[in-house]
């Protein structure tokens, strides 16, 4: 077997270290289950922030409990290590206060859909089996004004070597075209439910007003 020569490897890391690829990534290594797809979830992660230039500074991330509570450990930014259930209403804190923050809220099944936010229907919806196009999601999550919500499709190949595996998520994940639904909040909420699989941004209103607006608006009526 041919070895790789010193030389080589020195070059990628220059080559890695000039694309400022490592820019929004911690000192901490991530301790994910080898073959997670969280790995791909904060790649893409990294990516938009990195392609939207924000400044570390100006970044929180807000997690839970689980697997993904681990987050905020492995970004080169603020983060908040909160309760069981309750990243979305101190991210929502955070926010209101912060408006200049772009402040990102992490959850997982045990998280945020059994409780702390199994009552929202997701505005959007990756697969962490492909990067390139959950950092899309992700640029227009955070463009977005006001709340943007995305579920992510990722195995638990530790816990779940049945149901949504690597194998299964690849067969059935397809992404929605424009003909697929319609730009209303039903059309919206029957593909959230009705159609598991499907990745791509199922709902999206930039006419409303977001909830920053709302409350400077009724500032100003007092």
């Amino acid at each position: 077997m041919e070895q790789i020569r010193p030389e080589y490897l020195n070059e990628k890391i220059k080559t890695v270290k000039n694309d400022e690829f490592l820019k929004y990534r911690s000192g901490d290594l991530p301790t994910w289950c080898p073959g997670c797809g969280y790995f791909g979830i904060i790649d893409a992660w990294y990516k938009a922030c990195r392609e939207l230039e924000l400044k570390h500074e100006e970044i929180v991330t807000v997690s839970g409990i689980g697997c993904s509570g681990r987050t905020p450990i492995f970004l080169n930014s603020y983060g908040f290590h909160t309760l069981h259930g309750r990243s979305i209403p101190v991210a929502s804190g955070l926010k209101l206060a912060r408006e200049d923050l772009t402040v990102f809220s992490v959850a997982g099944d045990g998280d945020a859909l059994g409780i702390g936010g199994g009552h929202l229907p997701h505005v959007a919806r990756g697969y962490a089996g492909d990067p390139k196009g959950l950092t899309h999601i992700i640029k227009e999550g955070i463009l977005h004004k006001g709340f943007s919500f995305i579920q992510i499709l990722t195995p638990c190949v530790t816990f779940d070597k049945e149901n949504k595996t690597w194998k299964n998520l690849k067969e059935n994940v397809h992404t929605l075209t424009p003909e697929t639904h319609e730009n209303s909040m039903d059309a919206a909420m029957r593909i959230a439910q009705d159609d598991p699989y499907g990745v791509g941004i199922i709902f999206q209103d930039k006419a409303r007003p977001h909830y920053q607006d709302i409350l400077k608006n009724l500032n100003k009526e007092t």
